[in-house]
């Protein structure tokens, strides 16, 4: 049977063979499986019909518990039910999936399996998730490719139908979920024809009904629950053969060979390796090899692994084999093994292979790259005299010395393949023309095409890696790229921090996009680039791809321009076809942008093509060499020190891999040193702001605006200012006798240009960064000026002098949530608590090793944590209540000392016990006495007692952060508990009107009418009111704000939410990114929101009501400019009236009344909350 063969990645591969099974789906974002709903979505939008003539009706929950249980009542009422979902998603379904696999309802969950947060929150892909569903019920069935993701998510949703017994599909997230493969799918004709329709009806006639009613999840008492309990299990026997019946019907079809465990390699093995997921791939690509030199060696892959079928694993292994090792991608502390391995050892017990050793191996957790070079490990592991029963591949383990040595690392991949590598810097657009390029030559070649993308963690600004391989072969290489042929830098600055040129192959090929000519190449490459590049043949091109996409309009995203020099470089295509199909590329993804955006790539596409440099490299780079290499961490913390050294350094330099377990062994519990980025100095920006200082106003807006703290305002006395580094520009102070100066830390800037865009003056301009480099030894001998108290008032200009807690973060270029956080801090950093939701925030907030959170002179700071994404506010309330409780009982304390030396000390701590704003310097006062005071008796201990948790002693202010996925959604719940508690929090809401973080889905927060994941076709319904709903309680301090259309008003809203004693919460509007606006004019998209009505600023605080006076504020005036004419400036508007323009018009009209009458409301709460009389 032909199929058509497309080019996608596991997650399409998922969405595609579900969406035939499906007619409902519900839905919640999580990273790496929201894609699967997104496409769902997507295909709904377009009209797609499932096998039962429908378009899926998607429905998008607040929460993955929410999903789960939409799913769970949907298939009660009898329609076939779908989700998706990862982590800690899969986890909150759990307690659902008990009860759909308990009442034996056929469902099917397609699971993108991901790394569980533990010790700290990873992303990336392991079967920590999917391990902790092992005792729901579910059947578990393992993909290892993406090919496979397409044909046994067929044999879940026919066997789920058959078997009555509820399955979960998994593969690997990321490397299988977002690996770009070229295969086969499948035909809805062809699925259509092997789904036996009588099952369906059956599960239509067991559904909940009124005209057949029965009673489903009664309580049963012990006399009977066991029992009925077991009168499950011939449903589960017989899911083991109703899954091979439908692997066997895939088979005569397609001419596979798929089996619940499939067997691969010598068939007289003498060691075998057991493993389910994309390693097996590369566990197939080594066995390969060395079963070529002579060894006997193979694999089993696991298929089916809940029901674990004991015979047919029996049936798979050789009869030869002697040794057998099992590999799991989890950990389970304290376990005699991880599952499969204990699974493997109880089926082989009593069989045939009883005596046959069995070693168990841990790998891959978080997406740690597995090689062939650690697969032969384990062969060799079993081949030794003394084998390791249970061990670790892929780490240095020298603390429990469990790890496996690798002794060779070699080429395994398929002859005739070819390896690229390209370098580039999130959000630049790399990642999306190699998918673009993947797709081009999958589609239009009959070569096999792999694409792979490697990401940290930080936001765009991030560095990416793109690993694509083509070949005449298929293509099983599931690890990533360390033999390229190819190798592409798009970011300059990359040269000195990476080894990148030494992935290449002798006589490999090297593209570099920079703004150096050829002579300029050898003052500004590393010598060690150099001298790989001249000792292996390197074929070496420069570009100038940034020149060229400033030229043609594309400011900062020189990707295409960079594709294009690839394909006229490689040779993969004809340069010819290749731009041709390139440019079709451009059309159907740019086209909803505008024709100018069209027209640009198509300017850079051809100039990318005709402007390439090849290199001549000089005899003399072969004896290049290097400049000693000098570490210096210029701070006077010994443990900072330390950190940047053994953690920060390596990890910056991409060599995290390298680090031993020993590194981590003094912070197993995840704590992290506060203050670290600063350390990092990536210097990404293309340019950075320059000051003039005679134009400037000293508003000191600009560093309010700043995403990253980068630039700041100083004032110097004449000592520090004759101390200054020579080249300081620094004017008269305009409100004081000292001299003012704007200093910026040109390596941490993003070149986001937010500063120079508000500007009032004009007093900031965007430079190249290579011009301003030398003013980053000004920025550093400058940034701990002192602080001069007559400056620091409490309007924007004064709070800018002080120190902001929060620099240089991993957020976005022009970010809209930081300048909010960073804020808070200046006000209250050196004595606030945060509590951090999972989202955005935290991951700009907190990924390790970088720590934007930082600390004083005293060593003071935010103390900041995250727990999960949804127990946000109960987490904040929790350190509230420690706080409290502790607190109080040194309140205790200071009662007992009242009659001491000490009292006046003690009288005044306990009289601001409860201000925050004051309460610092009583409690230093007192515990500096109480350290030197002769008491005795009861006030004796009393002291001792309060010194022992002095550091509790000042009042603190208790924060808590998050966006509007998890304050309008997910935690919604937890926040309303937590305000209607009326205790002292102060939540901070980021609302950016979409899950930001996991990509632009839709949220309550979005808008009537924005395009977004998960509502493809314009959302129908407004948007959520949390601030009336907080309001609603009369005691909660409520505001909302937009610093860039009025900070003033921003900056009152957070001194009096803090002051208030009671709940606060401040809805901040930070337009992001996934809106598809231009990010340097973040500022000024907010001024215009406010100007159009789409969004109101306002304050109500109910300490004026106590002293009599309006608790409501309208802080902004009347819509004054069109709201539709704003909207449809923003892409996720006007991509709708370009898709669906008659749909765009109504709920653009039906938005713009919305905000009407959202204003009047506002207006009239004026009139609601004045004291009466007035």
């Amino acid at each position: 049977m032909n199929r058509k063969k497309k080019t996608m990645d596991g997650n399409s591969a998922a969405a595609h063979v579900s969406y035939a099974f499906t007619e409902v789906a519900a839905i919640y974002p999580i990273t790496p499986s929201s894609t699967m709903a997104e496409e769902t979505d997507a295909m709904a939008a377009r009209g797609v019909k499932n096998l039962f003539g429908q378009t899926v009706k998607v429905a998008e929950m607040e929460s993955e518990a929410g999903a789960a249980g939409a799913v769970h009542g949907s298939l009660s009422a009898g329609a076939l039910t779908t989700t998706y979902t990862a982590s800690q998603g899969l986890l909150l379904m759990i307690p659902n999936m008990y009860k759909i696999a308990g009442e034996l309802i056929p469902s099917v969950i397609h699971v993108s399996a991901r790394c569980v947060s533990t010790h700290a929150l990873n992303i990336f892909g392991d079967h920590s998730d999917v391990m902790a569903c092992r005792q729901t019920g579910y059947a578990m069935l393992c993909s290892a490719n993406v090919q496979e993701v397409m044909d046994l998510g067929a044999v879940a949703h026919l066997s789920t139908l058959k078997s009555r017994v509820p399955f979960l599909h998994f593969f690997d997230g990321f490397r299988t979920s977002h690996e770009v493969q070229k295969i086969e799918t499948w035909d809805y004709e062809d699925l259509r024809s092997m789904v036996d329709m009588d099952d369906v009806q059956a599960f239509r006639a067991r559904a909940l009904n009124p005209e057949k009613p029965v009673l489903r999840g009664s309580a049963e008492n012990s006399d009977v629950f066991f029992q009925h309990r077991e009168a499950c299990n011939r449903y589960y026997n017989d899911a083991v053969a109703t899954t091979e019946m439908y692997m066997n019907t895939i088979n005569e079809k397609l001419g596979t060979d798929y089996r619940l465990f499939n067997y691969y390699g010598a068939p007289d093995a003498d060691r075998v390796i057991v493993a389910m997921g994309s390693v097996c791939d590369t566990i197939q690509e080594t066995v390969d090899f060395l079963n070529a030199r002579g060894e006997k060696v193979g694999m089993v892959k696991v298929h089916l692994y809940r029901p674990f079928s004991a015979k047919h694993l029996l049936a798979a292994l050789p009869e030869t084999v002697k040794h057998i090792s099992v590999l799991d991608r989890t950990k389970e502390p304290g376990s005699l093994g991880e599952p499969l391995f204990l699974d493997v050892v109880a089926a082989l017990k009593g069989s045939v292979f009883n005596d046959v050793p069995v070693y168990g191996g841990r790998f891959g957790l978080g997406s740690k790259d597995t090689v062939p070079a650690h697969i032969i490990a384990v062969y060799n592991n079993m081949a030794a005299p003394q084998p390791k029963p249970e061990f670790t591949l892929s780490i240095e383990d020298d603390v429990t010395h469990l790890s496996l040595p690798v002794t060779e690392n070699p080429d395994t991949t398929p002859a005739g393949t070819t390896s690229c590598k390209f370098w580039g810097l999130g959000s630049d657009g790399t990642v999306g023309a190699n998918k673009d390029s993947i797709k081009i030559i999958g589609d239009n070649t009959d070569m096999f095409a792999q694409g792979y993308f490697f990401y940290d963690s930080k936001k765009s600004g991030g560095i990416t890696v793109s690993h694509l391989r083509f070949g005449s072969s298929p293509i099983t290489s599931t690890y990533l790229i360390n033999k390229a042929n190819f190798v592409a830098c798009h970011c300059p600055s990359y040269v000195t921090k990476y080894d990148m040129v030494q992935d290449l192959v002798p006589g490999g090929t090297f593209l570099l996009n920079c703004i150096w000519t050829p002579d300029q190449l050898d003052s500004q490459l590393p010598a060690s680039m150099k001298r790989y590049i001249a000792e292996n043949n390197i074929h070496f091109y420069i570009i100038n791809g940034i020149k060229i996409a400033e030229e043609v309009g594309l400011p900062g995203r020189a990707s295409t321009i960079l594709q294009s020099a690839f394909f006229a470089i490689s040779g993969i295509l004809p340069v010819e076809k290749a731009i041709e199909l390139m440019k079709a590329a451009v059309v159907k993804k740019f086209s909803k942008k505008g024709e100018a955006v069209v027209n640009a790539n198509f300017a850079g596409i051809d100039r990318g093509a005709q402007e390439i440099v090849k290199v001549d490299v000089p005899d003399s780079w072969k004896t290049a060499e290097d400049a000693p290499r000098r570490l210096e961490v210029p701070t006077d913390r010994p443990e900072m020190k330390k950190f940047v050294k053994e953690i920060l350094d390596p990890v910056g330099r991409l060599h995290g891999d390298d680090l031993p377990v020993s590194a981590f062994a003094d912070r197993a519990d995840g704590v992290y040193p506060a203050g670290s980025a600063a350390f990092e100095k990536r210097g990404i920006a293309i340019t950075v702001p320059q000051w003039d200082g005679t134009k400037c106003a000293q508003c000191n807006l600009c560093a309010m605006v700043c995403p990253h703290a980068v630039i700041r305002p100083i004032a110097m006395n004449a000592e520090e200012a004759a101390a200054a580094p020579e080249g300081t520009t620094m004017v008269k102070h305009k409100r004081a006798d000292y001299q003012y100066a704007l200093i910026v830390s040109v390596l941490d800037c993003t070149g986001c240009a937010s500063c120079a865009n508000v500007c009032p003056t004009k007093s900031l301009t965007m430079k190249p960064i290579a011009s301003e480099l030398d003013r980053q030894k000004i920025y550093d001998a400058l940034v701990d000026t002192s602080e001069k108290p007559e400056l620091l008032t409490n309007n924007t200009i004064g709070v800018q002098y002080r120190k902001p807690y929060l620099e240089f973060s991993g957020a976005c270029a022009g970010c809209g949530e930081t300048p909010y956080a960073k804020l808070a801090t200046q006000l209250y950093g050196d004595r606030m608590y945060i509590a951090n939701a999972t989202g955005c925030s935290s991951i700009w907030g907190g990924s390790a090793p970088s720590t934007p959170y930082t600390v004083d002179k005293n060593g003071h700071g935010p103390a900041w944590s995250n727990s999960l994404f949804e127990d946000n506010a109960e987490f904040g309330y929790g350190m509230l209540l420690a706080q409290k409780q502790i607190r109080e009982r040194l309140a205790m304390d200071a009662q007992q000392l009242l009659d001491t030396p000490v009292a006046d000390k003690a009288q005044a701590w306990l009289d601001t016990y409860e201000d925050a704003a004051t309460n610092t310097e009583p409690a230093q006062a007192l515990i500096a006495a109480l350290q030197t005071a002769a008491l005795e008796g009861d006030a004796k201990a009393a002291a001792a007692d309060f010194l022992k948790d002095a550091d509790y002693a000042a009042k603190k202010y208790q924060f808590i952060f998050g966006g509007d996925g998890w304050a309008y959604d997910i935690g919604f719940g937890g926040l309303d508990h937590v305000i209607a508690s009326n205790e002292n929090v102060n939540i901070v809401v980021f609302d950016t009107e979409v899950y930001s973080n996991t990509g632009g889905q839709a949220s309550k927060a979005t808008q009537t009418g924005a395009v977004a994941k998960f509502a493809a076709s314009g959302k129908v319904v407004k948007k959520k009111d949390l601030a009336q709903i907080a309001m609603s309680y009369g005691y909660v301090y409520v505001a909302q704000v937009a610093m860039g259309a009025n900070a003033n008003q921003c900056l009152k809203a957070f001194q009096e939410a803090a002051a208030y004693d009671g709940p606060s919460i401040i809805i901040c509007y930070a337009p992001c990114i996934n809106h598809g606006i231009k990010m340097p004019f973040n500022q000024a998209e907010q001024k215009k929101a406010v100007a159009a009505g789409y969004w109101n600023l306002f304050r109500f605080n109910p300490d004026l009501a106590k002293a009599g006076k309006n608790p409501f504020t309208l802080d902004s005036k009347a819509p004054s400019a069109d709201y539709v004419q704003f909207i449809e400036g923003e892409t996720r508007y006007s991509a709708l009236k370009r898709s669906f323009p008659g749909k765009a018009e109504q709920l653009f009209s039906i938005a713009a009344e919305n905000s009407i009458e959202k204003y009047n409301k506002l207006a009239a709460l004026v009139d609601f909350y004045a004291p009466k009389g007035e």
